[in-house]
């Protein structure tokens, strides 16, 4: 696999990633509530005892739990299928390149839009927060480190997606179907699940972090100092379990999310006899 060739096609697709304009709309609408949050110094429910980027911070939690994970899963569901209806995957391919290149390259260009996009919001945010409040800055960028690997995550997924289908509109329709059941069917369903048969502490962390925007949410709580007393039981338990040793858990837990999606993904994608 040579990197040139990686490297080239990872530029086409951050164009072309960068000229979708719901992946702007969704960076946008979260760079305004951002901001939005900043200004008024929301601290959040359960999120008090915070101060300046922290307190900001957790109040963009919920929002970034519904934002990231649709520009995600919208930018990966349209990387192949896009291609593959408009028939540029078959030209691609036609070209004295692999498809792990080409694989590889369009994953390393729509990550690098997603990033931008990203980016907008919490270079906005934290804009406005240095110039108002002057707080900590830690907790923020904690934040953000472990939003840009929810944001991988879920592309990771919307590749699975993309490989899976020939059109771009059934794979944008997946797409928003597994962003509602990670996003408000997981939760419903583990509600559910904890009235009906009342798992123990443990078990219930085990459930949480099957689910990468639970095992984010715990993550992001963390990184902004606060206790995990807001999430009941569980945060106790993952607390005294694992003690701080829980980021590092955490963070492996994303990014274990993250390369499978993109090796199912590329498995996938090479062993698929047509583009």
């Amino acid at each position: 696999m040579e990197l040139k060739l990686m490297w080239i096609i990872a530029q086409r697709e951050l164009r072309e990633a960068l000229r979708n304009k719901w992946l702007w709309f969704y960076a946008l609408a979260f760079a305004a509530l951002a901001l939005a949050l900043s200004q008024a110094g929301l601290a959040g429910a359960g999120y008090s005892g915070l101060g300046g980027f922290g307190r900001t911070a957790a109040s963009l939690i919920n929002a970034l739990l519904l934002f990231v994970p649709l520009m995600g899963l919208s930018v990966g569901a349209s990387a192949l299928a896009g291609d593959r209806e408009r028939g540029t995957l078959i030209y691609l391919l036609a070209q004295p390149v692999s498809r792990a290149e080409v694989f590889w390259g369009k994953a390393l260009g729509a990550a690098l839009a997603l990033m931008a996009a990203l980016s907008l919001g919490f270079g906005l945010a934290g804009l406005a927060l240095a110039a108002g409040s002057g707080g900590e800055v830690g907790p923020f960028l904690a934040l953000a480190g472990y939003t840009a690997l929810l944001a991988l995550v879920a592309l990771g997924i919307g590749f699975v997606l993309s490989t899976l289908t020939r059109r771009a509109a059934t794979a944008g329709g997946a797409a928003l179907l597994t962003w509602l059941g990670l996003v408000f069917f997981g939760d419903l369903g583990l509600a559910g699940a904890v009235l009906t048969w009342r798992p123990a502490p443990s078990s219930l962390l085990g459930w949480l972090l099957a689910n990468p925007l639970q095992a984010y949410k715990l993550g992001a709580i963390y990184s902004l100092r606060a206790t995990l007393d807001t999430l009941g039981a569980v945060g106790q338990y993952a607390l005294y379990r694992f003690g701080e040793g829980l980021p590092g858990l955490l963070l492996a837990v994303l990014a274990g999310w993250g390369l499978v999606s993109f090796t199912v993904a590329f498995i996938l994608f090479t062993q698929r006899g047509e583009a």
